[in-house]
């Protein structure tokens, strides 16, 4: 064989290598989650299998943006205000 086949052949095992084991990653992350039912979770993971590289990392991406707790918008100064934006003591 020449250099060249065994580095191509090295980059398809490579490339077979990484595909499986972020596939495997993100098919236990799915299946373990508790938010999503049978189905959901099913569906996710053929999804992940069926579209190599990117569908795993946008799934993984998606369900792991849900787990972040969402954080309320504070008012700066606070205090409330009316349709009008005129502040809590019409000065304003």
């Amino acid at each position: 064989m020449e250099k060249y086949e065994m580095d191509s052949f090295f980059i398809v095992y490579v490339a077979l290598a990484i595909y499986l084991v972020l596939n495997l990653a993100v098919s236990f992350f799915l299946a373990k989650r508790d938010d999503l039912d049978t189905v959901q979770k099913v569906a996710q993971i053929i999804i992940a299998w069926l579209i190599p590289y990117i569908a795993a990392i946008a799934l993984w991406q998606f369900n792991k943006s849900q787990d972040r707790p969402i954080k309320k918008h504070s008012e700066f100064g606070g205090g409330p205000r009316d349709s009008s934006g005129a502040g809590s003591d019409g000065n304003h």
